[in-house]
């Protein structure tokens, strides 16, 4: 009883913050405490609670880095005026009919380059919605498509935080989970590609050269050397070079390029790295601005705080009596439809992306005995779940980033988020159906 107690509390602070605009990080903070409470109840000494969230921080101590690399990166991009060069030629591309699928594609192409869901929004996301709305396009489906694509590339790409996460939960091999990411997404990010081409031959709408794109052309030099650290970036992972060591090397090109293509100065380039990229423009302002160590001081915060009582969760047992449940529920509907079926409550209570997929992680991991089964079960689950809960914070900044019309219908027409784990859940049933009780295949 205490157990439903103390997790039906944590539950609830979370819903609350999410239903007052509050910052999901109180409900964090309040969590600690409710299970490091639960834990001196169960007779843990201080230092002991101490030890274990320590160790829970321990887990992450890479992603932070990561994090701060990203922070960077973000801001230097923009400066080096590698997004906007991606941007513009990518937009140059689009025609009426296609414009829905130009649109994911385009996000997709920005998410995988800077793995981050939020920065793709904030500026090829929010190009996108303009050029929607200078050309008559609907809004929602847009917003729908903009939504699908910044989690393909949060999803797959090897600069994703979530990818890291699952990695380093897992203890698994990062470019191993993305090959098996690409595999079980084939099927669906077609069946995507098709819907938003139907979309759009469907709607009527005339393009236009936008404000926005002109503003990029004419604030920055974006010569063809502008696209380096992107191509870095992609080269640099095809040969499995270190995820730290492959965002470096895209940090000093596009600091390079900042300085003597771009005329920065060192101390702006500085200012840049720390706080962000700006510019005075407010065109300019609402799509470019950015980026910065200090960007990352949030998220940093919720992985600590997440990650520091999931130890604790672990230790005490509190998840004891539901991980049970949940492997029941694994050998009626496959492993991966117990894990999907558990990143739905998880991503509903949690509000955040990191912690539903921690807390699925806590409650699926003896789901299956294979690491590398269990890293695409998260990936295929609680990675893509989150953004469908309309108060989780993975759906609403990239909408309220985007100034989205109207989140329900954007994430109906998200066919990316719920497609892939509809496929996955088909594909899974087919393999439990081939299975003999003996274990044999048919």
């Amino acid at each position: 009883m205490l157990e439903l107690i103390v997790l039906g509390a944590f539950s609830a602070a979370l819903l609350l913050c999410a239903a007052l605009g509050i910052s999901v990080l109180y409900a964090l903070i309040f969590g600690y405490i409710l299970f490091a409470g639960y834990a001196f109840k169960k007779h843990y000494t201080a230092a002991e609670i101490a030890q274990m969230s320590l160790q829970g921080i321990n887990t992450v101590k890479n992603i932070l880095i990561v994090f701060m690399l990203i922070g960077m990166l973000t801001a230097v991009w923009r400066a080096a005026g590698t997004i906007p060069l991606l941007v513009t030629f990518s937009a140059g591309l689009i025609v009426p009919s296609a414009f829905f699928l130009v649109v994911f594609l385009l996000n997709c192409l920005v998410s995988v380059l800077t793995g981050t869901a939020f920065g793709t929004a904030a500026t090829s996301g929010v190009i996108c919605m303009a050029m929607a709305a200078g050309a008559g396009m609907n809004p929602v489906y847009t917003g729908g498509a903009i939504l699908s694509g910044i989690f393909f590339g949060d999803r797959c790409s090897p600069m994703s935080t979530s990818a890291l996460l699952v990695s380093e939960l897992t203890e698994t091999d990062i470019f191993d989970n993305i090959k098996n990411m690409v595999k079980t997404s084939v099927v669906p990010f077609a069946a995507v590609c098709v819907l938003y081409l139907l979309m759009g031959l469907n709607s009527a709408g005339s393009l236009f050269d936008s404000v926005q794109l002109s503003l990029l052309r004419g604030s920055f030099k974006l010569h063809w050397v502008t696209a380096l650290p992107a191509a870095l970036v992609i080269i640099l992972s095809l040969c499995r070079i270190n995820v730290k060591r492959t965002m470096m090397a895209s940090i000093l090109a596009a600091s390079f390029i900042c300085l003597s293509v771009q005329g920065n100065t060192p101390e702006e380039l500085l200012r840049f790295l720390i706080f962000g990229y700006r510019v005075p423009e407010p065109e300019l302002a609402v799509m470019m601005n950015g980026g910065g160590i200090l960007s990352m001081v949030k998220v940093s915060l919720i992985v600590c705080i997440s990650s520091s009582f999931s130890r604790i969760l672990e230790k005490t047992g509190i998840l004891f009596g539901i991980k049970k449940k949940i492997g029941r529920l694994g050998e009626r509907v496959t492993p991966y439809g117990g894990a999907l079926l558990t990143s739905l409550p998880a991503s509903m209570a949690a509000c955040n992306q990191t912690l539903g997929i921690i807390l699925t992680y806590q409650l699926c991991k003896d789901i299956t005995d294979d690491k590398k089964e269990l890293a695409i079960y998260l990936e295929n689950s609680a990675v893509i779940v989150a953004p469908l809960v309309p108060w989780s914070i993975a759906c609403a900044v990239p909408l309220a980033a985007i100034s989205a019309p109207e989140t329900a219908g954007c994430i109906l027409t998200a066919f990316y988020l719920y497609l892939l784990p509809a496929w996955n859940m088909i594909c899974s049933r087919r393999r439990m159906n081939r299975i003999k009780p003996d274990g044999l295949v048919n």
